[in-house]
């Protein structure tokens, strides 16, 4: 596909997704990168006009687009790679739900993205857990077939293929077009599905120092949920000395990823530098 050779999907099957990815390697292996792909049955052109803007959103934890398809090829956009785990596939490796602290941190980087986002008059309008990548040094924000300008016309779009229903704000749902404070709940919905296994959790089931947070980002009503930058804040672990958090970045001490999702990652990394592409047939 373009200049790349793909070596293997990074999603399991079924994996509830607005975009496909894979890890792909230039043919004389110098450049390995994620490679996003649309769904089967998605507009191509949409997907290649809003790939091509992703290129301007810039952040610590977005994952950046740095290359596009070119004129006549089916559409795709590429990312650095670095060893990730899908968030699904995180919980699954540990075993069940991930600890506060790692959802804490997790939910403060990427709110951290999405103000970055906003700030730049997009909304993501794609954020849900598989879109949601670990790396050892924090999270990533993927998927921006799905980015939408705030500014863009009233056409409703709604039933995005592949997003993940639970992570659906009620006002995309019933027809509106994606605004920021929808991106809020469905990163309320991550938050939910990392530190309950699901998106759509019982009040009783979160954790209780995370359920008012959350429980703000899962509000019906758009006004009543918190902006990206005050979810930063909200998100930072209690201290007897009031909050001040400069960086979500300042969470991710040591230890922030649960050791069996460290061991992941160091296997995939093994894995792929010793994975050796297909030799091209000659003609």
């Amino acid at each position: 596909m373009g200049p790349y050779r793909l070596i293997t999907r990074l999603d399991p099957p079924r994996t509830v997704l607005p975009c496909r990815r894979f890890v792909a390697r230039t043919e004389d292996g110098e450049h390995t990168v994620l490679l996003s792909t649309p769904l089967p049955g998605a507009d191509p052109a949409r997907f290649a006009a809003e790939a091509d803007a992703a290129r301007y959103l810039l952040g610590s934890w977005i994952a950046p687009v740095t290359r596009v398809a070119g004129p006549g090829e089916a559409p795709w956009y590429a990312s650095p790679y670095v060893p990730a785990l899908p968030l699904p596939v995180a919980l699954a490796v540990h075993g069940g739900p991930l600890p506060e602290p790692t959802v804490r941190a997790v939910g403060a980087t990427l709110a951290e993205a999405l103000a970055a986002a906003h700030g730049q008059g997009l909304t993501h309008a794609g954020v849900s857990p598989a879109a949601v990548l670990l790396t050892a040094d924090g999270p990533r924000l993927t998927c921006f077939g799905a980015v939408r300008a705030t500014s863009a016309d009233g056409e409703p779009r709604t039933g995005l293929p592949g997003l993940d229903p639970g992570a659906l704000a009620p006002e995309q749902a019933s027809g509106g077009r994606p605004r920021p404070p929808g991106d809020i709940f469905a990163l309320g919905a991550v938050l939910a599905y990392a530190a309950t296994g699901h998106t759509v959790p019982e009040r009783d089931e979160l954790p209780a120092a995370l359920r008012p947070v959350i429980a703000s980002c899962l509000a019906r009503d758009p006004a009543d949920r918190p902006t990206a930058a005050g979810l930063t804040t909200a998100l930072a672990p209690p201290t007897t000395h009031g909050t001040v958090l400069n960086s979500a970045g300042s969470l991710l001490a040591p230890g922030w990823l649960p050791g069996r999702v460290v061991a992941a990652l160091a296997r995939q990394s093994s894995e792929l530098l010793a994975a050796e592409l297909p030799v091209p047939a000659r003609v």
